[in-house]
């Protein structure tokens, strides 16, 4: 059986839903145990947590499930497709575990505003988390009316390198139809980014509406407040695609990225290949190619310290976790239990 297209009109399901009994739709908002799910008939609320879902994936927002009815519980998400992209980052609350942000997105977007400055470290773990889905990375600059000064839209420039930046502002319409023609109706785009950087103003004036709650800003340090408290999936206007906004990211953990970490930082990783030692880390190694280039004025030293304290937590990370699953082969345990956590 193949899935047709979602009652908006604007995504495709799974090719084959197999032998999987249920209606089929897609999870457009997840709130702590239960989930809306857009189905053909319409917006439904359903239990979403995985023990009731009799599911090992808890679903996230974008997911592509089927919906059941069970005795005394009423809907439930009975069964999680496989995702084709996901947006994840380590658990806050739990280092060793996954949290999926966002499943099924086209294009993840980085959002920031141009009223504040940007540390680089954090644009660069931002777009890590980017690479890492699967889908598409950009970078979306807001409240250009506002900007403080020219470095910030520089320095973003220059460390998301071929990544594309879109400069917009909710009074600008030319960057705001810039951003319309990158997407398409069958695909989604994901907002990924700090407190009022403008990700809930942006979908605002995307869809024409006061859609979405704006929060105020701090003048002191241009700082913003939690207004979007969940993941939602929102069609735009005019057959634009789908966007998802999602609260604001304050920690940036970063979960099995070593290839998108290569990505972002690939001037680095071709210079590691002339280091003498193979398992050189680019501290105080003798033949170190990238130190060289810092000493000859050609890298950024920082940036370097950056790259070395992102492949460690990595190593650290990557470590753990292999201890952890030969700690439950030996007891029998679940890893499965810790994927999909929202």
């Amino acid at each position: 059986m193949t899935a047709s297209l979602d009652p908006w009109g604007r995504s495709s399901g799974p090719a084959d839903t197999g032998d999987h009994a249920g209606v089929l739709g897609r999870v457009v908002r997840v709130d702590r145990g239960e989930c809306d799910v857009m189905t053909a008939a319409g917006r439904v609320r359903v239990l979403s947590d995985s023990q009731r879902a009799q599911d090992e994936i808890a679903p996230v927002t974008g997911d592509w499930v089927m919906v059941g009815e069970e005795d005394g519980l009423g809907d439930v998400v009975t069964h999680v497709f496989d995702r084709t992209t996901q947006v994840s980052r380590r658990d806050p609350a739990e280092r060793d575990l996954e949290q999926v942000l966002a499943a099924n997105v086209q294009s993840v977007a980085v959002v920031h505003g141009l009223d504040r400055p940007l540390p680089p470290g954090r644009l660069e773990r931002l777009l890590v988390l980017a690479h890492n889905s699967g889908a598409e990375p950009l970078v979306i600059l807001t409240k250009t009316d506002a900007a403080l000064d020219d470095d910030t839209e520089a320095i973003v420039r220059s460390v998301a390198r071929d990544i594309p930046v879109l400069t917009t502002s909710t009074v600008d319409p030319g960057g705001l139809d810039q951003l319309r023609g990158r997407l398409a109706p069958s695909e989604t785009l994901a907002l990924i980014g700090a407190s009022g950087v403008g990700k809930s103003s942006l979908v605002n004036a995307l869809v024409g509406e006061e859609l979405l709650e704006i929060g105020d800003v701090r003048e002191s340090d241009a700082k913003g407040r939690h207004t979007t408290t969940a993941r939602e999936l929102i069609p735009l206007n005019d057959d634009a695609g789908l966007i998802l906004d999602t609260p604001g990211i304050r920690a940036i953990g970063l979960w099995e990225a070593e290839h998108a970490l290569d990505l972002v930082f690939g001037d680095l990783e071709e210079l590691a290949g002339a280091c003498r030692f193979g398992d050189c880390v680019h501290d105080t190694e003798p033949g170190c190619a990238i130190r060289a280039a810092v000493d000859d004025g050609e890298v950024d030293e920082h940036r370097v310290d950056r790259y070395r304290a992102l492949v460690e937590e990595l190593a650290t990370q990557r470590a753990r976790e292999e201890e952890r699953e030969r700690r439950e082969q030996k007891g029998g345990g679940r890893r499965g239990e810790r994927r999909g956590r929202r």
